[in-house]
């Protein structure tokens, strides 16, 4: 008899583990870019990192802009020991330096040392989110050039470099027909450099991200998620069919991000005493965006 109910037992213990209600519950995994809320997180990491953590968010994909070895003014290794401290992992990173021929080993220096902080916070990715260029032939031609170089030394430290695009980069080159963004992902070695694309911006520049999935599927490794404000809210960015290409292709990795409204930030450019309060009013507008964007995310049948 004993026998008999131990095994009853086991039988419903297995069932549990595998029943499609278990599936259902399974946390996802949502990537954040933390610019998003870049307001808070100077203020106050730590808390910044818990409430996002609290939301639903399980990886990050930080700000270095021009090269800063320090993450939101915390050294790196505290950075990750908060990061650790709520189960946040550390994916990716943005940062760019613009190339200069004569200044080649001090900015190939400057790479090395981000790049060897990126490897210490356990990330895969290093992504230069925006890079300045005279839209011909020869001068994008000089930037994938530069890319290549940059990726190559990335890749000595286990890392992959990426390209983030905004809309600019879907309009064509000034003494060709072909877009620049098509131009960059042609012209670099698809070993050492691939691209995160923004589908929003995409979007906005009049291409069709999932077109472009399908077009480039193994240069496309990574995703910003975005939309007008609170993901999924706009009804304009088609995110079913871009997560289920995006999947189809063999990548999963995807960051959320929200773009503050141009009126809020406005107000804190004008300084003065309404500065603080505007401020204030950023971080929590942000915050609530991204709880939505969250809760966006994790209920759509369509994200794994």
């Amino acid at each position: 008899m004993k026998k008999i109910v131990y095994a009853a037992i086991a039988a419903i213990v297995l069932l549990s583990f595998v029943s499609p209600m278990n599936v259902s519950a399974r946390k996802k995994e949502i990537g954040f870019q933390i610019y998003s809320v870049m307001g808070a997180a100077k203020e106050n990491p730590e808390a910044t990192i818990k409430q996002l953590s609290k939301m639903g968010y399980t990886y990050l994909e930080l700000v270095q802009w021009g090269g800063d070895p320090k993450v939101l003014g915390v050294p790196a290794a505290d950075f990750k020991a908060m990061c650790d401290k709520y189960g946040m992992g550390i994916v990716s990173t943005h940062s760019s330096i613009q190339d200069d021929p004569t200044k080649e080993e001090e900015i190939m220096n400057r790479w090395r040392s981000l790049f060897e902080i990126q490897k210490s916070l356990g990330g895969s990715y290093f992504v230069i989110p925006s890079y300045k260029v005279d839209y011909t032939t020869a001068e994008v031609q000089k930037m994938c050039d530069y890319f290549n170089r940059v990726g190559k030394l990335a890749s000595e430290y286990g890392l992959k470099l990426g390209y983030h695009n905004h809309n600019r980069e879907f309009s064509k080159l000034k003494d060709s027909d072909q877009l620049m963004w098509e131009y960059l992902v042609q012209h670099t070695d698809p070993q050492y450099v691939c691209f995160e694309l923004d589908v929003y911006w995409c979007t906005k520049g009049g291409q069709d991200p999932v077109a472009l999935l399908k077009k480039y599927p193994n240069r496309i490794q990574l995703l910003h998620i975005k939309d007008e404000l609170v993901i999924g809210e706009s009804g304009e960015i088609d995110f079913e069919n871009i997560f289920k290409q995006f999947y189809a292709n063999g990548y999963s990795t995807f960051f959320t991000e929200i773009e503050t409204p141009r009126a809020m930030f406005d107000k804190v450019r004008k300084g003065g005493d309404e500065a603080k309060a505007a401020q204030e009013e950023i971080n929590e507008f942000m915050l609530d965006a991204s709880k939505k964007s969250a809760k966006y995310l994790k209920k759509a049948s369509f994200v794994k």
